[in-house]
C-alpha cells in the first residue's frame, strides 16, 4: 500500500550546516496495517511523515501510495500535498474553535477540490462522527470538548475524507495519562474496524508496542530495526533499539564458544547462554541484554542454566509487582517479582535468566 525507499531529507540550520533529517529510510506498510515510526526527538521520524505527506521535499528517494507514485527524485516527481489524498492528524487538533463538532467534520469535504452534495456531506459526517462516538454531539461547539473528544474529533476530520492513507503524528501527546491510555485502545478498534492504512510517528516506547502491527525504530535519521512489537521487545538488533524500548539490564561479555543455537560467554556476573540476532565468533566482545521480568529470583537454588547467586541491595514496592536491584559481584541487575517474594535487603538470592530469554549483541 505505502512504498518508502532510500528515502534522503536534508534541511539548513541557523548556523548554516547541512542536518541529515533522513537517510537511507526505507519501509513499506501492507494495506490496513498500522506502521508505527518510533525514535527520541530529533530521530528524523516526523520527516519522515512530513515527506510523505507532501509537506517537506526530500533530496532524494521515491514514494508511492497505492502503487501510484507521489515522489521520485529520479523521476522528476513531486505531488503537492492537497493533491495526495492523505488524511493527517497533527499533535495540534486545530480544531476550528466558531465551528460546531458536524461543521469542523464536514470541512474538508466543503473545501476540497471534489464537489459533494449537500446530503453526501451529511451522510459522511454523520457515518464518521458515529465511528467515534462522537454523532450525539454533532451540534455543540467544538471549543466544549474535552482533550479525549477533541483528538476523536480531529480523527473524524481526517477520516471523512476516505484517505487511502492516514498519518498521524503524536496525536496522544497532549492528553493526559489515564485519557492517554484509553484513547490507545479508541485508536487501536477505530483502525482495525476501519482497515485503514495508518502511520504512526511517536516517541512513547508502550504506545508503539500496543498500537502497531509493525514498528521501526529510528536513531540519528536512520531505521536501526523493523520488526513486530513482540520481535522488536525480545530480540532487538542493536545496543540502543534494547535500551530505546523498555528497561533492560546490559551485561558485558566475551563470546567463548557457539553451542547449538546458543552461545557460551564468558561475563562480568558469570558464564551465561544466550542467543543472539547475529553470528558471532569465539573472542569477540559483546552486550548481553536482559529484561527485568525476564530474572527470575528464588531463595532456594533453582535448577537449570545460567543460575547466578547474589544480595538483595534495594527493593522498590509497586502494588503489583516489587523491583529488586541484587547485587552479583560488583554488578548490579535489576528483577521484577511478585510481591509474595519477601526476601529482605542484604540477604542472598538466587537469579535464573532463561538462555532463550538473554540476547547476545555485538558491541557498537
Amino acid at each position: 500500500m505505502l512504498s518508502v525507499s532510500g528515502l534522503c531529507t536534508e534541511y539548513v540550520d541557523e548556523h548554516g550546516s547541512t542536518i541529515r533529517a533522513a537517510h537511507e529510510v526505507s519501509f513499506e506498510v501492507p494495506p490496513g496495517k498500522l506502521f508505527t515510526l518510533l525514535g527520541p526527538s530529533g530521530c528524523g521520524k516526523t520527516t519522515t511523515l512530513r515527506s510523505i505527506a507532501g509537506l517537506e521535499r526530500p533530496r532524494s528517494g521515491e514514494i508511492s501510495v497505492g502503487g501510484v507514485l507521489i515522489y521520485s527524485s529520479q523521476k522528476n516527481v513531486f505531488i503537492p500535498p492537497n493533491r495526495r489524498g492523505l488524511g493527517m492528524v497533527f499533535q495540534s487538533y486545530a480544531i476550528w474553535p466558531h465551528m460546531t463538532v458536524f461543521e469542523n467534520a464536514a470541512f474538508p469535504l466543503q473545501v476540497g477540490r471534489q464537489k459533494h452534495s449537500r446530503k453526501t456531506i451529511e451522510e459522511r459526517v454523520q457515518r464518521v462522527l458515529k465511528v467515534v462516538a462522537l454523532d450525539d454531539m454533532a451540534e455543540r461547539e467544538a471549543t466544549k470538548l474535552s482533550g479525549g473528544q477533541q483528538q476523536r474529533l480531529a480523527l473524524a476530520r481526517a477520516l471523512v475524507m476516505e484517505p487511502p492513507l492516514l498519518l498521524l503524528d503524536e496525536p496522544l501527546s497532549n492528553l493526559d495519562a489515564k485519557l492517554r491510555e484509553r484513547m490507545r485502545f479508541e485508536l487501536k478498534r477505530l483502525q482495525r474496524e476501519l482497515g485503514i492504512t495508518t502511520v504512526y510517528v511517536t516517541h512513547d516506547q508502550s504506545e508503539a508496542l500496543a498500537l502497531s502491527h509493525s514498528v521501526a525504530v529510528m536513531n540519528r535519521g536512520q531505521i536501526q530495526q523493523v520488526g513486530a512489537p513482540r520481535e522488536i521487545y525480545e530480540r532487538p538488533g542493536s545496543q540502543f533499539v534494547a535500551d530505546f524500548i523498555g528497561t533492560t539490564n546490559f551485561v558485558r561479555a566475551t563470546v567463548k564458544a557457539a553451542d547449538g543455537a546458543h552461545y557460551r560467554l564468558a561475563s562480568e556476573i558469570g558464564e551465561l547462554k544466550t542467543r543472539a540476532v547475529d553470528v558471532l565468533e569465539e573472542g569477540m566482545p559483546v552486550v548481553v541484554s536482559v529484561r527485568p521480568e525476564d530474572v527470575r529470583l528464588s531463595e532456594e537454588r533453582p535448577a537449570g542454566e545460567n543460575v547466578l547467586q547474589g544480595t538483595v541491595h534495594t527493593k522498590v514496592f509497586l502494588g503489583e509487582s516489587v523491583d529488586f536491584e541484587v547485587k552479583v559481584g560488583s554488578r548490579a541487575v535489576l528483577a521484577r517479582a511478585h510481591p509474595s517474594l519477601g526476601t529482605r535487603v542484604g540477604h542472598p538470592i538466587f537469579l535464573s535468566l532463561e538462555p532463550d530469554k538473554c540476547v547476545a549483541i555485538k558491541e557498537q
